[in-house]
């Protein structure tokens, strides 16, 4: 059976975007004459751009991230309904850039604030900035708030190349992809690109399965400085049991990221999932599952105002 969860809380928390886009030309004037077929030929290709990720030593990037769900699950006619809000602070410490745009950064959460309410309990909620002991379940998100969970090394495209765990209860939520990945070459509005992962799920028998999971990203448009992306999600492991379907509802997501083109980082970006399953345990059930996520960079010189303090020993 599936419920938001601590871990699903901590999962949020360790969440971390960013990514760029460089170059823009000018048309050329009407030609006329005997280059004029190739001066139109000319014209018709499509620009191109360089999406590359741009950071600075010592600069810190501060997104404030949002998360919504709502879990309707439904076994022999008792339906028991999750809500919860999270609300938080990324911040990626930018520590070393290489000569090849590579950096070094440290990947934490400055500070929190959740709800959770299920069906017959009150409403528990925690926020870090004010609450100085937190709720029984918020134990393991308190003690991962205002300090590094990882040091993270990334290429310009989005490859981890190098993850050094700092907090071993965030480690299983932070394996994952840091920000989407970008395209080797320059692209023109409309291309797509994508990124596949194996996903591993439990099964019936105790056993473990992988499930091929697939990413697509498309540009939309390039206009004023500021990149659209569409996202999307599939998976293409054929799956027969709502079991494992369930199991991956929350990674059927789909939404937009908006990034700088020229600073090279995620502006914003919303990914919503509205699904449902059915059979997922046994008898008659049904899982219903909807949640937006959305993240806001905040200007440079935003900073929370009470701030816990780092606590790095």
């Amino acid at each position: 059976m599936i419920y938001p969860t601590r871990s699903l809380v901590i999962g949020l928390l360790t969440l971390a975007t960013g990514l760029a886009a460089t170059g823009l030309a000018a048309t050329g004037p009407t030609a006329t004459g005997p280059t004029a077929t190739g001066l139109a030929a000319a014209e018709a290709e499509p620009e191109k751009y360089t999406l590359r990720y741009r950071f600075h030593p010592g600069e810190t990037l501060r997104w404030e991230v949002v998360h919504r769900s709502i879990v309707d699950t439904t076994i022999a006619k008792t339906t028991r309904t999750v809500e919860a809000l999270s609300k938080s602070i990324k911040a990626w410490r930018v520590r070393v850039v290489g000569p090849d745009g590579t950096a070094s950064f440290e990947h934490l959460v400055e500070s929190v604030d959740m709800r959770q309410k299920m069906t017959g309990q009150q409403e528990v909620r925690y926020n870090s900035l004010t609450d100085k002991q937190p709720p029984p379940g918020f134990k393991d998100v308190a003690e991962s708030v205002g300090v590094p969970l990882a040091i993270i090394a990334m290429s310009n495209r989005g490859k981890i190349l190098k993850r050094e765990q700092k907090q071993v209860k965030a480690a299983a939520q932070s394996k994952g992809q840091m920000t989407i990945p970008l395209p080797d070459e320059p692209v023109p509005v409309g291309h797509t690109w994508s990124f596949s992962q194996d996903v591993p799920v439990k099964l019936s028998t105790g056993g473990i399965k992988s499930i091929r999971v697939r990413q697509t990203f498309k540009l939309q448009s390039v206009k004023t400085g500021v990149a659209t992306i569409a996202v999307a999600n599939q998976i293409l492991t054929p799956i027969d049991d709502p079991k494992i379907e369930s199991q991956l509802i929350q990674r059927e997501s789909s939404g937009t990221v908006r990034f700088d083109v020229d600073a090279g980082r995620i502006l914003s970006q919303q990914m919503d999932v509205d699904k449902q399953v059915v059979g997922f345990h046994t008898g008659a059930s049904t899982i219903k599952y909807f949640t937006r996520f959305t993240e806001r960079l905040l200007p440079t010189t935003t900073r929370t105002a009470s701030r816990p303090a780092d606590k790095r020993g």
